[in-house]
């Protein structure tokens, strides 16, 4: 028998979002290709508020797009769990924003950082809206030599689309990377797009959907390492 695996995904699912489905279909492209079973588990973010139990039972976690959820404090207190305890977390778009909301505020002490899509008056905005939006763009991304994703891909150059209005706040790029979520992948602009937590199995967030670029043939390395990472933790 096949190993089966548990992928909770943080977000709230909307059925006529193209990024929901492609997270669907990614996550099953990579299960066949690592010759596994998954079953997948949205999970409402108003729900997380109240309950944990099926985050803490799953053997991975994608904070999926589509921002602003309805609740940031349950998608934060997912995500927190999926760092503290070791599970593999990919966060993509929205997940992006609020992995870097929820270690501002569980890690660095800014129990203030808020997201611009919230709050754009908040005094501590650790995610804002981006000078140019960046939906429906294809972007080259650089990749930091050693760095996680870039032993995922192959290639430290990479082309990747974009559905997001909202990115780190570059005032506060310096205090995450050096507080440990580390910057390993930038734009042309030396924007942060990918972010990784190092001497954590898979906690890697890109500002970029990679869902969008998986296939049958061709699934996407971000994707399949999430779940490689979880069968090495299962």
């Amino acid at each position: 028998m096949a190993p089966s695996l548990i992928v909770a995904v943080v977000g709230d699912f909307d059925p006529t979002f193209p990024t929901h489905a492609a997270t669907n279909d990614a996550l099953r492209h990579g299960s066949a290709e690592l010759g596994i079973e998954i079953e997948i588990q949205w999970q409402a973010t108003e729900a997380l508020e109240r309950d944990l139990s099926a985050v803490r039972a799953a053997d991975a976690l994608l904070c999926a797009p589509g921002s602003p959820y309805r609740s940031l404090t349950g998608a934060v207190a997912a995500l927190r769990h999926g760092r503290e305890q070791g599970v593999p977390t990919l966060g993509t778009c929205g997940g992006f924003q609020h992995m870097v909301i929820e270690y501002a505020r569980h890690v660095l002490g800014f129990e203030d950082a808020q997201h611009g899509e919230y709050d754009p008056y908040a005094s501590e905005l650790f995610v804002s809206a981006l000078t140019c939006s960046l939906a429906g763009k294809t972007m080259p991304v650089s990749l930091v030599e050693g760095s996680q994703a870039a032993e995922l891909y192959g290639l430290t150059e990479v082309e990747e689309q974009y559905y997001c209005n909202f990115g780190l706040e570059p005032g506060h790029r310096r205090t995450l990377h050096d507080g440990g979520f580390r910057v390993t992948g930038v734009d042309e602009e030396q924007e942060a797009r990918v972010l990784e937590l190092p001497g954590h199995p898979f906690y890697v967030a890109t500002l970029f959907v990679p869902q969008a670029r998986s296939t049958p043939e061709q699934p996407h390395p971000l994707l399949t390492g999430l779940l490689r990472a979880a069968l090495q933790n299962h």
